[in-house]
């Protein structure tokens, strides 16, 4: 931490423990060995487990270990899924503990939180998000946006003639519509996407390869984050044509940090970070035609407005204000 290549939750996570460092707090990061931070890294992995996200053993093992002995802290901030809040839920004399939830509702999370919401201090990482919470579950600590550390992100005002996709290689990012899209508006498409899990592979191998036959497509697998905010400097438009309703969309923020207009699939929470017409375009899901007339119309948008949306409302600071004013509500 932070990632090397792919990992939202995990620059969020490592902005918030530098930022809670540089803010004068006194912070402990539980996480994989290797990890880069300005907190006190506590780790029971000396190498980041990477081929075993998703384990529950792994998982289970590195939870543990963060909530041993937990009246070392003042507040526990946990961002892992299931087993972290559940592990918090039972232990009766502990500090307050804030959970962020970072993916989306689903039966198997509702069931689980509507037992322990009310235990803990759950988050919501948008509105759109909050807006979904299932019947009978507590989110208590509101609603905190993520926030980019903006040092991380260099600004540019003059573009490149291509659009960017940057994402996983699965529906619900639709990569294939980016394709399409790129075909409709004649210009180049560089794809920054991950392709590695089995699941990635398959979606890649049946429905983003034939799309690409004819398409005018540069296609990079491994992208670590100084080559990813170089292309999103430089590119004209990032293309989010989302599928789901994606609780934040950190691309979308990172886009607009470097100076660049997002257009996206109006869906979750893209309208709270794009302001349709100022900083990107709102396209209704589906509509492929409206989505290519945006790319070129991309030219009026002002990359002064996208960066400074950033810095209003998705900033590291920001984000780091907000949650210690929740800590401070908590204690």
């Amino acid at each position: 931490m932070p990632p090397i290549g792919y990992g939202g939750i995990e620059w969020i996570v490592a902005s918030l423990a530098d930022g809670l460092v540089d803010a004068g707090h006194d912070v402990t990061l539980s996480a994989a060995g290797g990890s880069v931070t300005k907190a006190t890294l506590d780790t029971v992995f000396d190498i980041a487990p990477s081929l075993h996200i998703g384990n529950p053993w792994y998982e289970a093992t590195h939870a543990v270990s963060a909530y041993r002995d937990p009246d070392r802290f003042d507040v526990i901030h946990d961002h892992t899924g299931a087993i972290g809040p559940a592990i918090a839920a039972g232990i009766t004399d502990r500090p307050p503990v804030v959970n962020t939830l970072h993916g989306s509702w689903t039966d198997a999370n509702a069931r689980l939180y509507r037992a322990i919401s009310h235990r803990i201090a759950l988050t919501a990482i948008s509105h759109d998000q909050m807006s979904r919470t299932p019947a009978g579950v507590q989110v208590s600590g509101g609603v905190v946006h993520n926030g980019i550390a903006l040092e991380r992100y260099p600004f540019r005002t003059d573009k490149d003639d291509f659009l960017l996709f940057v994402g996983r290689a699965s529906a619900d990012k639709g990569p294939e519509v980016a394709v399409e899209v790129a075909k409709r508006a004649g210009l180049p498409l560089i794809m920054a996407i991950k392709v590695s899990e089995p699941l990635e592979v398959e979606y890649f191998e049946t429905m983003i390869a034939p799309a690409m036959l004819g398409a005018d497509v540069d296609l990079r697998t491994s992208v670590e984050h100084e080559e990813k905010v170089d292309l999103m400097g430089r590119a004209r438009a990032v293309l989010v044509p989302i599928r789901w309703d994606e609780p934040f969309g950190l691309v979308m923020a990172e886009s607009m940090a470097c100076g660049t207009p997002v257009v996206a699939y109006r869906r979750g929470a893209a309208p709270e970070i794009v302001v349709d017409g100022e900083t990107g375009y709102l396209i209704d899901p589906g509509d492929l035609r409206a989505f290519a007339r945006a790319t070129e119309a991309v030219g009026e948008i002002d990359p002064v407005a996208c960066r400074a949306r950033i810095e209003d409302e998705f900033s590291a600071v920001r984000m780091v204000e907000h949650y210690v004013a929740l800590y401070e509500r908590l204690l």
